[in-house]
């Protein structure tokens, strides 16, 4: 029985290390894509490392817990925020807005067109259609008359639908890799709206981070300076607490809109556990934020993200 306990007490201690050392390292401005990767688990962090502490202050390792405090106050700082409503400009005009990554390999449009049918947002964007999706989607067309669709083999086609009509819609080929950003203008009932849909590289190389920081460099500039009520929408393939993600905000001004909502985490569906936030919705000052929650699934591994704003 005592070697039995010996041993719990050593995993328990090994993992309050291991947790302490990510939560400190991964909170530091460091600049490097294995760093980064392990940025987007602070609920793990802090999940993780409050149940560590219960159970190793129950063991009496006061040492363990004191440096387990340190990390749950650390990760408590970086979530908790996340959860205090922010305040916004009292606006009327709302718009519901529906974004996924529909995954291309995903044959099941069905319950995506079921999804659209239960929700009924105004503005629909969709991420890696390719396409056999896009061949599909040509049924959403009675419901949504104004589209603008630029779809790929492999993962980074992207689509726009909406009720509302277009004053101009294109698209660019974005820096590095040529990926399809989409740039709109909407009539909101006469309030016009710049939207900004793009999709970058998933930063899983040295080479494929710096990829995904120069299009989300590119879509800072764009946006940056420019006039108007603006939303940027997309699987950026960076959480809220990636130094890069950070630098998006700061440049263009734009806040998350899940500012007062949550984590929302919406990939990957295949491990809840480790599901993280990559896909996002920002908003200009100018745009209060109604509501926000994820959607179910929909064969993808990326949950959709609702967002509903006034204008």
């Amino acid at each position: 029985m005592h070697r039995k306990r010996v041993s719990v007490v050593g995993l328990l201690q090994a993992a309050a290390v291991l947790t302490i050392v990510f939560s400190i390292v991964t909170a530091l401005p460091i600049d490097h894509f294995g760093i980064q990767l392990f940025t987007h688990f602070k609920l793990q962090y802090l999940v993780v490392s409050v149940l560590l502490c219960v159970a190793l202050a129950l063991y009496r390792r006061p040492l363990y817990v004191g440096g387990l405090l340190v990390a749950v106050a650390l990760n408590a700082s970086l979530v908790v925020p996340w959860y205090v409503p922010d305040s916004a400009p009292d606006n009327e005009r709302q718009l519901k807005l529906l974004n996924a990554n529909v995954l291309s390999s995903n044959t099941d449009h069905q319950r995506l067109f079921d999804l659209l049918d239960a929700e009924a947002p105004d503005v629909v964007l969709l991420q890696e259609v390719s396409g056999q999706w896009l061949e599909a989607l040509d049924a959403l067309r009675q419901t949504y008359p104004y589209s603008y669709a630029e779809a790929r083999e492999g993962n980074f086609g992207i689509a726009l639908f909406s009720r509302m009509p277009f004053t101009s819609a294109s698209h660019v080929d974005s820096p590095p890799l040529g990926y399809p950003t989409i740039i709109a203008t909407l009539d909101v009932e006469g309030t016009t709206l710049h939207l900004v849909g793009t999709h970058p590289m998933i930063p899983v190389s040295r080479q494929f981070y710096a990829d995904r920081n120069e299009q989300l460099s590119f879509i800072a500039e764009f946006i940056e300076g420019r006039e108007g009520s603006h939303v940027l929408v997309g699987d950026l393939n960076a959480s809220m607490w990636d130094i890069e993600y950070r630098e998006l905000e700061d440049r263009t001004g734009l806040r998350n809109a899940r500012v007062g909502f949550g984590i929302v985490p919406t990939w990957p569906t295949f491990m809840p556990f480790a599901m993280i936030p990559i896909d996002h919705v920002l908003v200009s000052d100018d745009i209060s934020v109604v509501e926000l929650r994820s959607g179910p699934r929909i064969g993808s591994d990326h949950l959709p993200l609702i967002v509903t704003i006034a204008l």
